[in-house]
């Protein structure tokens, strides 16, 4: 059997079982066993074993339980409600101010966690509600929570960027590093347009010019910042130090937020229950699918798929830019139906060798792969932070108004993505001055 009828066959059944409704992790564990015993033979089935092996005993995804299980402590902490009160204090008489503040903690809380989810729940209780008591367009608070959230997909630590790095087999420290630049500019180019929104049409976000708050108080709300402060420095200074592995920062940043939580008297057994059980639940989530794409690539990579696909896209006469902006194209659609963690594990193990053959960076890619995420996040009628969102709206506001909201703030992306694409360095540059960072 040729290796491009086996790709045809393998990618026609994953499209089948995928629209049938199926988990992905399931789909890919049973396409990769059906096609192993139908080329191989049963006694083929040990590679299942050995990727299942290779996936369990990675130290690099070692790092995954401990980042969520950091995320989920900060979050039953009470830290973020405190930095909420702080950033109304701050941003309060600013055009759209309450929104500039919303997008502040989004971009703080995916320095702390990583974790999309827990952004936009969490502004969803706390700024939705106190931006459209006062006054805030619906449209405009929603957008700013559903895209703000999606920033823990780039601002390390990234579980997204661990599996990235994890499977491109490159430096987990460096992509840290690679998406920090990204993130502020995508967090100041949201603020930047709530900012031009308020100041063209004020009903938008009408400023509170009747509030009256003191220096002191304003300097005293910023004790908030220091715990998150101290996270994110133990554990993003601890690997660009070179002291650290990413994976041992990690560990230094669930120490972090259980001495965070203690300190906010938050430190008891229902809560470290319910962080150990969404520990469990994400953790498993992701490496069940870990493990099935992995079997499904090998698979595909054992008969020549790879090859032929490699080959195939070196013999077209395409500019190599018409090539990237394929890829881009076909990652965007992807979002629209899969998670990221599949689509990574999925397209990187075939889309990085064409990205070396070309002669782009791989680190480079990874990063405009994260905004591809970034996009997905927020694309209708998948999108994960429509369906996070949805959960806190007032009985009034319809799926439609959430559509709506999301559509300026998926330009900026898209600005975003062709900025990094046509300037390079902006990515490259932080982890190219980083020599010696720890890999694993």
């Amino acid at each position: 059997m040729s290796s491009t009828l086996v790709l045809s066959l393998m990618f026609l059944g994953l499209l089948i079982l995928l629209l049938s409704g199926m988990p992905l992790a399931f789909v890919l564990s049973a396409l990769a066993v059906f096609f192993t015993i139908t080329l191989w033979g049963s006694d083929a089935l040990v590679l299942t074993v050995l990727q299942t092996y290779d996936a369990m005993t990675s130290d690099v995804l070692l790092a995954i339980p401990l980042y969520v299980l950091m995320a989920s402590i900060l979050q039953r902490s009470g830290i973020i409600e405190s930095l909420y009160r702080a950033m109304e204090l701050w941003f309060c008489r600013l055009p759209g101010g309450l929104a500039i503040g919303t997008v502040v903690i989004c971009t703080i809380m995916a320095a702390m966690t990583g974790i999309v989810g827990a952004a936009v729940a969490a502004m969803g209780i706390l700024a939705l509600p106190s931006m459209l008591q006062r006054g805030y367009e619906p449209k405009l608070a929603l957008g700013t929570i559903c895209a703000g959230g999606t920033l823990g997909i780039l601002i390390p630590p990234s579980i997204i960027t661990i599996v990235y790095a994890s499977t491109a087999q490159i430096s987990v420290g460096k992509m840290f590093a690679a998406g920090i630049i990204p993130g502020l500019v995508l967090s100041l180019g949201y603020m930047a347009y709530i900012m031009i929104q308020a100041i063209l049409d004020p009903n938008k976000a009408p400023r509170e010019t009747d509030v009256h708050v003191s220096f002191q108080q304003m300097i005293q709300s910023l004790s908030s910042l220091v715990l998150p402060a101290l996270i994110v420095f133990a554990v993003l200074g601890s690997i660009y130090a070179g002291i650290a592995t990413p994976t041992e920062a990690a560990a230094v940043g669930v120490i972090g937020a259980l001495i965070s939580s203690a300190c906010q008297r938050e430190l008891n057994l229902k809560n470290l229950r319910g962080a150990a059980f969404d520990t469990l639940r994400v953790t498993t989530m992701i490496m069940w699918i870990t493990i099935g794409a992995k079997i499904f690539v090998s698979i595909f990579t054992g008969t020549g798929g790879a090859d032929s696909l490699l080959q195939f896209i070196q013999n077209l006469e395409f500019n190599r830019w018409i090539i990237l902006l394929s890829m881009m194209i076909v990652l965007i659609f992807l979002g629209l139906f899969l998670d990221e963690v599949g689509i990574i594990l999925l397209c990187v193990p075939v889309f990085l060798p064409i990205i070396k053959a070309l002669h782009f960076d791989p680190l480079w890619f990874g990063v405009l792969f994260l905004i591809t995420a970034q996009m997905a996040y927020i694309t209708p009628p998948f999108g994960y932070t429509l369906f996070y969102i949805k959960g806190v709206l007032p009985k009034e506001i319809r799926m439609e108004t959430v559509y709506r909201a999301i559509i300026p703030f998926l330009i900026i992306q898209a600005a975003a993505l062709v900025l990094f694409v046509l300037y390079p360095d902006l990515v490259t540059w932080l982890p190219n001055q980083i020599v010696g960072v720890p890999h694993p």
